[in-house]
């Protein structure tokens, strides 16, 4: 198995875990604001699958999204710790990632509303849930994923580059 594919698959696994984690902090916030669940991802779901009656296993429908584009998510962040794109800084790179498959899914389908119209606490609050994932699945692939010996990670840092990147 090649570096970069083990990779993936690290990744994929490290994004289920990321996804739990960010749902356990969901809930955990939840239970702090009083915030409603959201089915967004439920509903998202079913118009991606053309499903008749979106409301239907609201539950199932949120995990399957939830976990479903968690694995997507870490397949790239596997992808980015290989590649020697490691550390906050990646995982910072990847919470825009994860916001923008989540956002792109949502309001192709039109499901969803673009972040920038949500009121700022909502949008706070989703930042703050896909950071926790991303950083969560991002802690996970640079535990588990090794730079591919072609990466940055051979070349020796030079001065004239800035602290803190290859």
């Amino acid at each position: 198995m090649s570096s970069f594919t083990r990779g993936a698959l690290l990744g994929a696994l490290s994004g289920v875990a990321g996804a739990g984690v960010m749902t356990a902090g969901s809930k955990l916030e939840q239970l702090l604001t009083s915030r409603p669940s959201s089915y967004v991802p439920s509903r998202t779901l079913s118009h991606l699958l053309g499903l008749d009656d979106p409301d239907s296993d609201r539950w199932g429908r949120n995990m399957a999204m939830h976990y479903g584009t968690g694995a997507l998510a870490g397949v790239l962040r596997g992808l980015m710790s290989a590649a020697n794109l490691r550390g906050p800084f990646a995982s910072l790179m990847h919470t825009n990632v994860r916001l923008s498959i989540d956002q792109t899914l949502e309001n192709a389908t039109g499901v969803g509303a673009p972040p920038w119209t949500w009121p700022r606490d909502e949008l706070l609050i989703d930042v703050a849930h896909k950071a926790v994932y991303s950083f969560s699945t991002g802690a996970l692939t640079d535990a588990l994923v090794a730079p591919v010996s072609t990466s940055s990670a051979r070349r020796r840092a030079s001065g004239a580059r800035l602290k803190g990147f290859a």
